[in-house]
């Protein structure tokens, strides 16, 4: 079996380009930037920044394209994609991540808080117990036979 899983945190570094196949899907471009820290032999504090392509169809290019915007934080899993077209006579390659998921982050220039994209029922479990707890669901009441059963009666 083989895996072709991606999975970033970074911040775009521009808007989202929200574009329309010729089927009518619609199409997201966007780009994000990771980085990763670490010390030289020296001790030095070293910094290394990547920059990754992303593509996204359908409902989820539309979300990003309306909701996130240059600077904010996102998570994206994916898959790793390779295009490839001729111009000019000279081959072209393009490495993209095609996104399958993504989660809000921070906005840019907002507080330390990650935008909370949970559903409702979610929010309800986390606050179940603390101050008032919700109204137990009713439970239909069974009535149950005075008389005994047989088990000669029962059909099976």
């Amino acid at each position: 079996m083989y895996l072709n899983e991606v999975n970033i945190i970074g911040n775009l570094t521009r808007d989202p380009e929200l574009k329309a196949l010729p089927t009518g899907t619609q199409v997201a471009n966007f780009s994000v930037a990771t980085n990763r820290t670490w010390k030289d032999k020296d001790g030095g504090k070293q910094e290394a920044v990547e920059y990754h392509n992303l593509v996204a169809f359908g409902r989820t290019a539309e979300v990003i394209a309306q909701y996130i915007k240059k600077g904010d934080q996102i998570l994206v899993k994916g898959r790793l994609q390779t295009r490839t077209w001729d111009k000019d006579g000279v081959k072209q390659y393009r490495t993209e991540i095609i996104v399958d998921t993504f989660q809000f982050g921070n906005k840019a220039g907002g507080g330390s808080k990650p935008a909370d994209t949970r559903s409702q029922a979610d929010k309800d479990f986390d606050n179940y117990g603390k101050d008032e707890q919700p109204a137990a669901p009713a439970e239909p009441s069974i009535e149950y036979p005075e008389e005994e059963i047989n088990p000669e009666d029962i059909p099976f």
